[in-house]
């Protein structure tokens, strides 16, 4: 709690048992899954903290997304920034 208010950050929580709340989240935890934790055995925290570290680096700037017309987020969001795409519809 203090971090988030320390980083102005709002922590919101969602109902329990109600995953369609969080679909997103949901979503990435089971790519995590299937796509890094259950193709390594893991020797230590630090070999832990280093394969997951390089998997997200993965996920956010070369693993091609279907919902961001099949670019990584990075790109994605470089090119919203950007203003170079157009007809994009965010769903809150």
């Amino acid at each position: 709690k203090e971090c988030c208010e320390e980083l102005g950050l709002h922590h919101e929580r969602i109902p329990v048992k109600t995953p369609n709340k969080n679909a997103h989240v949901e979503s990435f935890h089971r790519i995590l899954e299937d796509e890094c934790f259950k193709i390594n055995e893991f020797q230590s925290y630090a070999e832990a903290y280093e394969i997951v570290n390089n998997f997200i680096d993965f996920y956010n700037k070369r693993r091609l997304h279907s919902s961001l017309k099949y670019m990584a987020p990075y790109e994605f969001h470089q090119l919203c920034s950007e203003g170079k795409l157009s007809n994009i519809e965010v769903k809150v």
